[in-house]
């Protein structure tokens, strides 16, 4: 018999994520939501958790055999289950349309997000009134590949999390380095948060330090130990430092020790600077989307 149920975040996130783990397909991406994904998601300082109760769960003989869930709010949707149970997606799609759906501008929307490859859900998607409203690569670096090598400027340095954690520089270094502008806010506290799940890798994340001390590169990097890729989650660089070949350093060398672990491929990015040092486009994200009134 099939049930369903709520998400219980603090009971729930562990078993989820080794659903999601479970059920990764290479060839859909399960449309992208990755354990890695899910979980920085969950690590996130924006993440809604008053509203992560309206996650579905559905379950046989105490299995999940799906998922319905955001990634940081109220408006956006995944629907993924195991396989042999596209039986669920219709189902999936009426509950996400009640529980995860938002009001903008008065009217009640919600975007699903499906990868290109997923052939059964974009159908379902077109014969229930969505329309696809935007698409964004998915990259991959092959570790079969031969890795780009930039000499770290002389005046630099290089380090893990584990030899030094300035929350305040890391905070700074993000801030600036996604254009937020040149005055970082004080919430070190969701830096903090950010480094909290149970999957976080200090020794995998990679610092590159300015000669004047502040941190001028930050790389974190994510290894699914059971199906053997890394994940790259965030990478920035500070403007002022920038062009300097420091991304691309700090990225390698977090390739390089998941390559050492076993990993056979890295997700990266859309922007061209990934394409630009050999990561292939691998499938599309694509977000559909229906007003509900």
């Amino acid at each position: 018999m099939i049930t369903r149920r709520r998400y219980k975040l603090l009971a729930d996130f562990k078993k989820v994520s080794q659903f999601l783990v479970d059920i990764y397909n290479v060839g859909t991406l399960n449309s992208y939501l990755l354990q890695q994904f899910f979980e920085y998601a969950h690590t996130h300082p924006y993440f809604n958790y008053q509203s992560a109760h309206r996650f579905g769960i559905w379950e046989e003989k105490g299995e999940i055999i799906g998922l319905a869930c955001y990634e940081m709010d109220l408006g956006d949707a995944f629907l993924v289950v195991k396989p042999g149970y596209n039986k669920l997606l219709f189902e999936m799609l009426e509950y996400v349309e009640k529980e995860l759906s938002t009001i903008k501008d008065g009217k009640i929307i919600l975007n699903v997000w499906i990868t290109d490859k997923e052939k059964v859900k974009r159908d379902l998607l077109q014969n229930n009134g969505y329309k696809k409203e935007y698409k964004e690569i998915v990259t991959i670096f092959s570790y079969e590949k031969d890795f780009v090598e930039f000499d770290l400027p002389s005046d630099y340095s290089l380090f893990t999390l584990e030899e030094e954690n300035d929350i305040k520089k890391i905070h700074d270094c993000l801030w600036k380095g996604f254009d937020h502008g040149p005055n970082p806010d004080d919430d070190y506290e969701g830096r903090l948060l950010m480094q909290s799940g149970p999957n976080f890798r200090k020794d995998l994340t990679t610092i590159i330090k300015a000669p004047d001390g502040e941190y001028a590169c930050y790389a974190g990097m994510w290894f699914d130990t059971q199906n053997k890729y890394a994940y790259l989650e965030p990478l920035a660089t500070v403007p002022e430092h920038r062009g300097k070949g420091l991304a691309t350093i700090a990225l390698t060398e977090g390739m390089k020790k998941t390559k050492a672990l076993g990993a056979e491929y890295c997700f990266g990015g859309a922007p061209d600077f990934y394409k630009n040092i050999g990561f292939e486009t691998v499938a599309y994200r694509e977000r559909w989307q229906k007003i509900l009134n």
